[in-house]
């Protein structure tokens, strides 16, 4: 539950809707624009970046979060990432909360210290980043700017519309589902009850004769039955599945192509750290998958049975690995369930519910992959 929040935070919505402060920070309020904002992810998102961030600080050191009894509440962030708490431990009423931020860099003569406890209000916190000088002997911490003293609307939340809590659902799983969904359950089974699969899969308008066809040899069976259950689209907003079928010039073939034609562009120049065979050429690597990092899944086409092919990663952020060593549904249902480490696959936090993260949203024939 959020408690309310304090008069002038209250005014400073009620009158302006989301807003930019000195051109420099945003307040972020309760409103949601379709495919921008959301304020409820924002917060759950924010928080749950911040208590990850927090373990570099020793374990007596770290500050508790919300939704925790007196966790530090989010109410904005700065161009330069910083991000903006309310104390909610600091008093019983709102308007006395104090404000914490956490710095993206080291806060200057704290050492390495990236969160700050300023002993101000929203009101004295937002006076203090509008001036250079400060009537005390020395400012409550860090001064930002001097900004200037400027109010607007956010020119990028234009449609925005006021946040309405959600209300509360029951476990979308009972305990004996959960226990087949995350521990006991295998293949297919498993993954469509941890991440249902839509109720009209999209693959394109062509078949998967024509696309064998035209890559000139067949695809592992397991990828076709998942994508006949599944269809194209994102896993848990990370991982994209392009569009099989779908003919014409955004194909499947057309996204092969242009990964491989990355992939050799850099291997031409550093070879020792693109190490990998290029489809078609033998066991060469064949995408099929991207994430929004950057990262590539594919197979490595060794042999004449498609079903035989390795799985392989080529990560954005880390040297080229071995191949996987399961098939693509059990790497999937791995990954759902916050089991799998290996470069190039985000992985859950260890206070992370894989209930909560579990998730597939289909594409539709306007979605470019």
């Amino acid at each position: 539950m959020i408690t309310t929040p304090h008069r002038p935070y209250k005014r400073l919505a009620d009158r302006y809707g989301p807003l930019d402060f000195g051109e420099y920070v945003w307040i972020h309020v309760p409103c949601v624009q379709w495919d921008r904002f959301d304020y409820g992810e924002w917060l759950r998102a924010t928080h749950r970046e911040a208590r990850i961030a927090a373990r570099e600080l020793p374990e007596a050191e770290r500050p508790v979060l919300h939704p925790d009894p007196g966790g530090l509440l989010a109410w904005g962030c700065t161009r330069g990432s910083d991000v903006l708490f309310w104390d909610t431990s600091a008093s019983d009423d709102p308007d006395e909360w104090t404000v914490v931020v956490r710095h993206s860099g080291a806060v200057p003569g704290s050492g390495l210290l990236r969160w700050h406890r300023y002993g101000l209000t929203l009101t004295g916190y937002l006076r203090h980043t509008v001036r250079d000088t400060w009537e005390l002997p020395s400012p409550p911490g860090p001064l930002l700017g001097p900004l200037p003293g400027t109010v607007a609307r956010t020119a990028f939340l234009p449609d925005a519309e006021p946040w309405t809590p959600p209300a509360p659902v029951p476990p979308r799983l009972t305990e004996a589902e959960r226990r087949l969904a995350l521990e006991t359950g295998t293949g297919l089974d498993a993954l469509r009850l941890l991440s249902p699969p839509p109720a009209r899969p999209y693959l394109g308008d062509g078949s998967w004769e024509g696309l064998f066809a035209e890559l000139g040899t067949r695809l592992p069976g397991e990828y076709v039955r998942l994508m006949d259950g599944y269809g194209a689209g994102i896993w848990s907003g990370w991982l994209r599945f392009h569009t099989p079928l779908r003919t014409g010039e955004r194909r499947f073939l057309t996204h092969v192509e242009d990964t491989v034609d990355a992939y050799r562009q850099l291997k031409d120049g550093h070879e020792q750290w693109y190490p990998l065979a290029i489809w078609p050429e033998p066991g060469g690597f064949l995408p099929f998958a991207n994430s929004i990092d950057g990262d590539y899944l594919g197979w490595l086409t060794e042999g004449g049975d498609p079903d035989t092919w390795p799985l392989i990663v080529w990560p954005r952020h880390a040297d080229q690995g071995p191949p996987l060593e399961g098939g693509l549904i059990d790497t999937l249902l791995d990954w759902q369930r916050g089991t799998l480490v290996t470069p190039g696959f985000a992985a859950l936090d260890e206070d992370d519910d894989p209930v909560e993260f579990a998730d597939f949203r289909s594409w539709d024939d306007r979605a470019y992959w």
